[in-house]
């Protein structure tokens, strides 16, 4: 097999500077089962895909470096149903998250979205195709 044969996204690692209160946001709020909990590891089960934690820093591979304040390292996407978008977004609130964008269409991309940040600044966006 080359590079050019991989056909999907097993998991994907969030770098934490406030592991704990990362870990709670895509539990609690986002109400993804965890899969696999350690102490410095928690992987969540979104579909097919695994969502993992771990704490930013040096490991045995190297070292994750610095992160700034208020900057995304990634933008994560979720799809949904075109009525779920206006649902996660009054979910969302009442938990108290900041929201970037409130849900908007997007005619050109014949999308419903809905922006917000996670603990570590990562932005999420929540869309439906239409």
């Amino acid at each position: 097999m080359s590079l050019s044969q991989i056909r999907s996204l097993d998991h994907a690692v969030l770098l934490c500077n406030r592991m704990a209160e990362t870990r709670a946001f895509y539990r609690d709020v986002m109400k993804f089962p965890i899969e696999t909990e350690r102490e410095r590891w928690v992987s969540f089960r979104v579909g097919a895909t695994l969502l993992t934690l771990r704490p930013r820093g040096k490991w045995a591979v190297c070292d994750d470096g610095k992160s700034v304040p208020g900057s995304a390292a990634i933008q994560l996407a979720f799809r949904v149903p075109p009525p779920s978008v206006d649902a996660c977004h009054a979910e969302l609130v009442a938990h108290g998250v900041p929201i970037l964008r409130g849900p908007t269409d997007l005619p050109d991309w014949r999308h419903r979205t809905l922006f917000f940040r996670d603990p570590e600044d990562n932005i999420i966006e929540i869309y439906a195709e239409y």
